[in-house]
């Protein structure tokens, strides 16, 4: 690998076949990250705001581990399940990046996992 294998307790743990995330020089690639509270293994709960919530709060615990924060984030790639809870995500969203929020876009999820219903994707820049 071209990059330091980041991983943490605070977050889902990665699996033998991806990291939670990867530092290559200046940049932290996080990987898709889902709602899933670390304490229990467990979805943090039904809805899109409880998961979208651990789901950013999973992100920022691995930046951390990988020396960075939230500040440092430039482009973010959320993936919803149904597109109908794209104002329901931006609301919790904003709670993270209330202001000068990184660049971002929207997919749909691709993969079907029960009760799944988002993924978060970041990349963050730690470079003068």
């Amino acid at each position: 690998m071209a990059g330091e294998r980041i991983e943490t307790p605070d977050a889902p743990s990665g699996l033998p076949y991806y990291s939670q995330a990867v530092k290559a020089g200046d940049w932290i690639f996080v990987a898709g990250t889902i709602g899933v509270d670390p304490s229990t293994g467990k979805l943090a709960g039904p809805g899109i705001e409880e998961q979208a919530r651990q789901a950013l709060t999973n992100c920022r615990s691995i930046l951390r581990a990988a020396g960075a924060d939230l500040s440092d984030v430039v482009d973010v790639h959320q993936l919803l399940l149904n597109p109908e809870d794209a104002d329901a995500f931006n609301d919790v969203y904003l709670t993270f990046f209330p202001e000068d929020p990184p660049a971002r876009c929207v997919s749909k999820l691709g993969v079907n996992r029960p009760g799944i219903l988002i993924s978060v994707k970041m990349t963050a820049f730690v470079g003068a």
